[in-house]
């Protein structure tokens, strides 16, 4: 049986995913709607249409297999009319300058494998792995599950990273090939959860306590995002759950940025933190201390 699933990217060289040098797999589909999401190519599971403006030449050719009339046009700096498109990828596929491309392909568990299989050397000096994230990698679990469990079978350190939003049996299904989860914790007032990124946290939660309770590592990964997570009462909720988690092995504090805005605007969709601006590196320091007043190790990451 070789499992298929949805990838939007497959990132060698990482070496913020876990312990050394790794190779990311990222899958598409993810549960919540995160407005300072970086990746929000990974919010559905389907392959969706990117448009670069910067490498557009206007030459028209898209418009001659467009199957769609008025799905395609001129005007402005938008090309893609997102109401009209069906995301068929005839464009992507007779565009010369790359301006337009499908992201989302379809692969196997083999074929995934053989391109991690190919950086094994600095897996081997670094200590090192394969990584699955997404999205929520858990909404593709069959998959996630058959990855990993040929990344073990290779001999592979694995990691999964994980918003928490996932169903108890895909957990526990998932935890036997799993060395380590990156776990999220992002907005801890359930009611400000549920306004924020579409979930409230309590099931969050009882995965976080399920993972700990599989004998998985764990580290906590609190996003620093501006008027939404970056405040003393909500990381101090954060460091304080993870204080009664066994397995967490340490706290990273993940300095916004906005690599991810070009991302949205190439999905024809308005970026919510327009204007936001990093947290300085004194507010991280802070941020840091008052995780590690809570008995943990923490680390700012960006």
């Amino acid at each position: 049986m070789n499992p298929t699933g949805i990838v939007f990217d497959i990132q060698r060289f990482s070496i913020h995913d876990g312990p050394g040098i790794r190779t990311t797999v990222f899958l598409k589909g993810c549960p919540l709607q995160c407005p300072w999401c970086h990746n929000p190519e990974a919010m559905i599971r389907e392959p969706q249409l990117l448009f670069y403006e910067d490498k557009c030449i206007r030459c028209g050719r898209c418009f001659d297999v467009c199957p769609v009339e008025g799905a395609l046009n001129m005007d402005g700096e938008e090309r893609v009319d997102r109401d009209l498109c069906t995301e068929c990828g005839k464009c992507a596929e007779d565009c010369c300058s790359e301006a337009l491309e499908m992201c989302g392909k379809e692969m196997t568990v083999d074929e995934v494998i053989a391109e991690v299989e190919k950086d094994r050397p600095f897996y081997e000096t670094s200590g090192g792995g394969m990584t699955v994230s997404g999205g929520e990698p858990l909404k593709q679990d069959r998959f996630t599950i058959g990855l990993l469990k040929a990344a073990k079978e290779a001999g592979l350190h694995t990691t999964v990273d994980s918003c928490g939003l996932a169903s108890e049996s895909a957990v526990r299904e998932v935890a036997p090939y799993t060395d380590l989860v990156l776990f999220d914790l992002k907005v801890m007032d359930s009611a400000a959860s549920q306004e924020t990124i579409g979930a409230s946290n309590e099931h969050i939660h009882d995965m976080l306590n399920l993972w700990d309770q599989l004998n998985v590592d764990i580290i906590i990964r609190i996003p620093v995002i501006p008027g939404y997570t970056d405040s003393e009462e909500n990381v101090r909720g954060a460091a304080a759950l993870a204080s009664l988690v066994s397995r967490v092995k340490k706290v990273d504090l993940m300095k916004f940025h906005r690599l991810g805005e070009t991302k949205w605007k190439r999905l024809g969709m308005e970026y919510p933190l327009n204007g936001a601006v990093p947290p300085n590196d004194d507010a991280m320091n802070h941020l840091k201390a008052l995780v590690e007043s809570h008995g943990l190790t923490a680390e700012v990451q960006g």
